[in-house]
């Protein structure tokens, strides 16, 4: 119950990887025929996530995950920009990778809006058209939230960033961190109006260590990483060859199956959150109640902390995870809740469950079964230290 986490490899991925770490070694780099196995395996995968997205083979970049892809894209638009602007908008409920790269250039002078959601983790589109002034250059909004599973209006933020930046007479270019979409969302750029996607094989089935940034054509971008010019001089060092093949396989089967994943997925999510809503009391479920990736539940038990319920969770066999993180012998409320409007009593209580393709109807009703016995338990507990 932690796909969001990760998820294992399909047999599918690993047996198309397998001939690349062993009789298919050849350097995609090297001119020779041997070699030459491996680009065309580079290739075939960069056709596979083209055809997903709907772009151009050129315009997709492999990385080492939807961290790389993220850093890339706004450190990478930043350093080419960083002449015709230095305002950057962004969201308060981003993925660190995007928080912490806009923290690492707000010390080197780029100044960056952090736009406030409302209770259910939604960001007005209307607000990131009023936030663009005359030195914005670059927006980032994810596509969906990896925690609360909530699913932004990206086409309709695009629209406002368009509209208003004519009205600027400037470019302003529009990254969306989609690591959580794919399988569940449709991935069309052109749809969605986006310049830069991000995207990592690991949360679709696919090996970790492999990402990919989608990159328009024309959009201005300097290498993270720099070296000998793979990747059409955007991402350097030695292409991870099995890595990029199970990720194209992955992806490919992942949006193939996105329709019955979703219609399976959104029947077990609602199982289970109209169970612990029925069974448990004061039970809040966060994020959005219908806009909402089909396999998230997040839920927040007041009265009890998450770190406990994991834990308790994880010796029932149920694998969850906190809204709430460790950090120094603390425990600190999650940045989402909190720019959710939630307290942060209430947002170290909070739980997520993610379904994955293998998820049953059975292991839906011993997670709802086992939560609310778990939360009961702690709540009990919690009264008896109070009243000793």
């Amino acid at each position: 119950m932690d796909h969001a986490a990760t998820t294992p490899v399909r047999p599918e991925v690993l047996e198309a990887m397998l001939p690349y770490f062993s009789e298919k070694f050849g350097n995609p780099s090297s001119l020779y025929g041997f070699a030459q196995e491996s680009r065309e395996a580079v290739d075939s995968a960069r056709e596979k996530v083209a055809r997903i997205l709907h772009c151009r083979d050129s315009e997709v970049v492999f990385t080492s995950g939807g961290t790389e892809s993220d850093n890339t894209a706004l450190k990478g638009v930043a350093s080419a920009m960083r002449g015709s602007g230095r305002h950057i908008i962004t969201t308060a409920i981003e993925h660190h990778a995007i928080i912490h790269s806009c923290e690492q250039l707000e010390r080197d002078g780029f100044s960056v809006t952090y736009l406030p959601v409302d209770e259910y983790g939604r960001v007005d589109p209307l607000a990131v058209e009023r936030a663009l002034n005359k030195d914005t250059f670059l927006v980032s909004v994810m596509t969906a939230n990896n925690e609360v599973g909530t699913v932004q209006d990206i086409s309709g933020i695009s629209q406002r960033i368009r509209r208003k930046a004519k009205e600027l007479n400037r470019a302003v270019l529009f990254h969306t961190d989609a690591v959580q979409a794919p399988g569940k969302l449709p991935l069309d750029v052109d749809a969605l109006g986006v310049d830069l996607l991000s995207l990592s094989a690991h949360k679709a089935h696919g090996p970790k260590g492999v990402g990919v940034l989608y990159v328009r054509k024309g959009t201005p971008m300097e290498p993270l990483v720099a070296g000998g010019g793979q990747e059409r001089q955007r991402r350097s060092g030695t292409e991870n060859v099995p890595g990029i093949v199970g990720a194209g396989v992955a992806l490919e089967l992942a949006d193939m199956e996105r329709p019955a994943f979703n219609q399976r997925s959104t029947r077990l999510r609602d199982m289970i959150i109209e169970g612990v809503i029925e069974r448990v009391p004061d039970a809040r479920l966060n994020g959005h109640p219908t806009q909402r990736l089909s396999n998230n539940v997040n839920f927040s038990f007041p009265g009890v902390e998450g770190e406990p319920v994991v834990i308790a969770l994880d010796f029932e066999g149920i694998y969850a995870s906190s809204g709430s993180a460790c950090s120094s012998a603390s425990v600190e409320p999650s940045h989402v809740l909190i720019a959710m409007g939630l307290d942060a009593d209430t947002a170290v209580g909070s739980v997520r469950l993610t379904i994955g393709k293998d998820s049953t109807e059975a292991h839906a009703l011993k997670a709802t079964e086992k939560i609310t016995e778990v939360v009961k338990r702690l709540r009990g507990m919690a009264s008896m230290k109070s009243r000793n």
